[in-house]
């Protein structure tokens, strides 16, 4: 089955998304996510200047080869534009397989290893009172597991506190925002929202919280201990992991389990941490970790050492992205968790899909392929606009630091 032609689709459906859609001799059609957040075209342009040329012509059965030869080939390896562009090629490779076999992608990786695939929703709150309200009512909507984000008191505007509820867009400006950030105010404030959360909540639900790589690895130790009495499932992202060997100090000062790794791109992001134990869960995905392929081989190293995946799952990752991600969570033998950040009414309409969510687990469906397609048409009425995600500086001298 040869390639025949593939595009690049770009559009912004309630925010940018960019998609990449192979044709075959045969007629079967595949699709990946080939979104990277505030980066979009950079990505676009790779794919279509320097990947398209090279698939024509290509057996698309022959993922494994075209993999190596897209990552090997282009002699600079890794990066987040290169394997953002792998992973769209490999993503559409798997989807025009599993369709050629007339089974859902998961049938394709080994079957099932679980009924379903348990995922976290975002409570957000402009203050403690408000994020516990929002907290409770993931919990009515039937969601196992909660992140919970509060704005902190002192600071105008704290990551992970949208306009909305059910979801909201980071990338919010055609420049840069600038936000402030007080390490001290946040250190005081976030244990006061977790003992208040379990008071109201209990410990029958799972509870999350992101950092946003914003402490050293001492404050994060001691943030970890402090959050100790309220049982998270994990804390996210403590800090920068660029220094893998950085997140040791943590280990020895916490037991709250570690997650790390949604702009992970490569297997040498996260080897030491692995090999190491040094965190509970890898947070690499489809989009920016070359693919299925890639991501597997992350996963299988992983489970050597008892780290599970915790694949990242917010709405700069497509309905594509989320619908491979399913296939690939009902597989995967040492599956953790996966992040659910629901789309808009928009974005769920440009890509319909086959999976479902009911009561806090989400289902890949079973229909052939990844179970999602775009519709290019109503794709085309929503052009692409810029967007930037935020800076971070210190509040109190203006530093720059990490959002």
């Amino acid at each position: 089955m040869k390639i025949t032609n593939a595009r690049v689709i770009v559009c912004s459906p309630g925010r940018n998304f960019v998609t990449l859609k192979i044709e075959t001799d045969e007629g079967l059609t595949g699709i990946g996510d080939a979104t990277l957040n505030g980066r979009e075209l950079s990505v676009a342009a790779y794919l279509t200047e320097h990947v398209i040329p090279c698939l024509i012509g290509r057996d698309a059965h022959q993922i494994e080869d075209i993999w190596q030869y897209l990552y090997k080939g282009a002699y600079w390896r890794r990066g987040p534009v290169t394997m953002t562009a792998i992973a769209a090629v490999d993503t559409a490779l798997w989807d025009i397989k599993a369709k050629a076999a007339g089974q859902p992608l998961y049938q394709l990786l080994g079957g099932k290893s679980r009924t379903g695939v348990m995922v976290y929703g975002h409570a957000n709150g402009s203050d403690i009172e408000h994020t516990v309200d929002e907290v409770l009512r993931y919990a009515d909507a039937g969601y196992k597991a909660i992140r919970a984000q509060s704005g902190v008191p002192g600071l105008e505007k704290v990551y992970g506190v949208g306009k909305g509820t059910l979801f909201y867009e980071p990338a919010d400006a055609d420049l840069p925002s600038e936000h402030d950030w007080s390490t001290e105010k946040y250190l005081r404030h976030t244990p006061k929202l977790f003992e208040r959360i379990r008071d109201k909540l209990g410990f029958e639900h799972h509870l999350l919280h992101d950092v946003h790589h914003r402490l050293t690895p001492i404050e994060a130790g001691r943030l970890g201990k402090a959050l100790e009495p309220f049982n998270l499932f994990w804390m996210e992202d403590a800090t920068p992991a660029e220094n893998q060997e950085a997140f040791r100090l943590i280990r020895q000062h916490t037991t709250t389990p570690l997650a790390v790794g949604e702009i992970f791109n490569s297997i040498w992001d996260c080897k030491e941490l692995i090999e190491n134990q040094l965190i509970d869960y890898v947070r690499a995905t489809v989009v920016h970790a070359g693919g299925i392929t890639h991501l597997r081989r992350i996963a299988d190293l992983a489970s050597l050492y008892q780290v599970r995946t915790g694949c990242h799952g917010a709405t700069d990752l497509s309905p594509v992205c989320m619908g491979a991600a399913l296939h690939f969570d009902l597989w995967v033998p040492n599956f953790g968790i996966q992040e659910y950040m629901r789309h808009t009414e928009e974005t769920d309409a440009v890509f319909p899909h086959a999976y479902t969510f009911d009561q806090g687990m989400l289902y890949p469906g079973d229909v052939p392929g990844h179970g999602v397609e775009i519709d290019e048409v109503l794709a085309a009425k929503y052009p692409y606009k810029r967007a930037y995600l935020p800076v971070n500086r210190l509040q109190h001298d203006g530093t720059l630091w990490n959002w």
